[in-house]
């Protein structure tokens, strides 16, 4: 498999699919972990990163020709490749920006469904995340947790029997991992209630993100809600504390789309055909923009405000309409003004034919 392959693909977590699917996007677990017989990344030499990066090769060739691991996994040397792949990867999700913008080596393998990718050399040696579409945490764990088990069958983890996992963050020490959802959250923002949401998280010490994790912006009303802590308390304990949370957030977004609907029907409907019609007929258009416009849509379809369009399609445009996805679609490098001649063109042939439903009386 190689790395354009996925170029004109959909990961796992585009597929519109899994419980709760109209608001949640995705779920992810990821574990953070360091080899035993190397120091942490800020600390080591080229000559360590290099040591780590191809014995977790060998660990993954391994696993392979075990029949462990898929044999269309896609294994990258992120330091080969250019900026343009990087910044894809970044925008599929399938490393961090800390990783595409890093020096010296590091890797990342990815599964050909994008369902996990393993970062190496990012913060900590090694950085396992599973993504699940819809709100399906369980099911995110047993594959990381066996992605997981499967890597330590050939190395030696940094563990300590009374701190757990060590890690180079602190705040990753003990089980070392981080559980998070992905929400579309837009009638919670048009209501005015999402910060009141947010000031209650933090009170029960669960941090909320933007679309791409850590320092990124809430573009398109995307947020992910994942764990600050770690040690002390158990993975499922963990799991259990963001998915007995989601279920309350779920239904405040509801509550909120449905008091959209019942109080303001028309203006909700002219905002979604307004959206709707921006974007099937302009002719350049920004990133943040189409972001914007696109989150209106989305909750315009799950409210049925929208025919003959589907969920998986507009979870698409959201990322295939991101500044790499675009020049990789294309073949070459564009501009920004260039990009947005490129991404209205884009959006028009993708949306054609499809229209908003008339209003409804109520």
């Amino acid at each position: 498999m190689e790395l354009n392959e996925l170029t004109n693909a959909s990961g796992e977590w585009l597929r519109g699919a899994g419980p709760e699917s109209d608001i949640v996007i995705s779920s992810r677990i990821r574990l953070a972990r360091n080899l035993a017989d190397f120091p942490f990344l800020s600390r080591a030499t080229e000559a360590d990163r290099a040591a780590i990066e191809q014995i977790l090769q060998d660990t993954i060739s391994k696993l392979i020709e075990e029949k462990k691991l898929d044999p269309n996994t896609l294994y990258i040397k992120v330091g080969d490749i250019d900026q343009l792949d990087r910044m894809f990867l970044v925008e599929r999700q399938l490393i961090s920006r800390e990783l595409a913008d890093a020096t010296g080596a590091r890797s990342v393998v990815i599964d050909p469904q994008e369902r996990y990718s393993v970062m190496i050399n990012e913060e900590d040696h090694v950085r396992l995340q599973v993504m699940q579409s819809g709100l399906n945490l369980q099911a995110a764990w047993e594959q990381v947790n066996r992605l997981d088990d499967l890597i330590e069958e050939h190395v030696v983890y940094a563990f300590s029997d009374r701190l757990g996992y060590l890690t180079a963050c602190p705040t990753n020490v003990g089980t070392g991992i981080r559980v998070s959802v992905m929400l579309h959250l837009p009638a919670l923002v048009i209501t005015r209630q999402i910060e009141k949401v947010f000031k209650s998280l933090q009170k029960i010490s669960l941090a909320v993100r933007g679309l791409y994790g850590e320092g990124s912006q809430a573009m398109g009303d995307f947020y992910q809600i994942s764990n600050q802590i770690t040690l002390g308390l158990t993975e499922e304990e963990l799991i259990a504390k963001v998915a007995d949370i989601v279920p309350v957030l779920i239904d405040y977004e509801r509550q909120a789309r449905d008091f959209l609907i019942r109080e303001s029907h028309e203006t909700l409907h002219d905002r979604v055909s307004r959206a709707f019609g921006i974007l099937r007929t302009a002719q350049t258009i920004s990133s943040e923009e189409t972001m914007h416009l696109l989150s209106s849509v989305r909750m315009g379809l799950n409210l049925g405000l929208i025919s003959d369009l589907q969920i998986p399609t507009i979870n698409k445009l959201f990322v295939h309409t991101q500044p790499a996805h675009l020049q990789k679609l294309a073949g070459n490098d564009l501009d920004s003004a260039a990009r947005n001649i490129e991404r209205a063109t884009y959006l028009r042939r993708h949306l054609d034919g499809n229209k908003p439903n008339g209003p409804t009386q109520n």
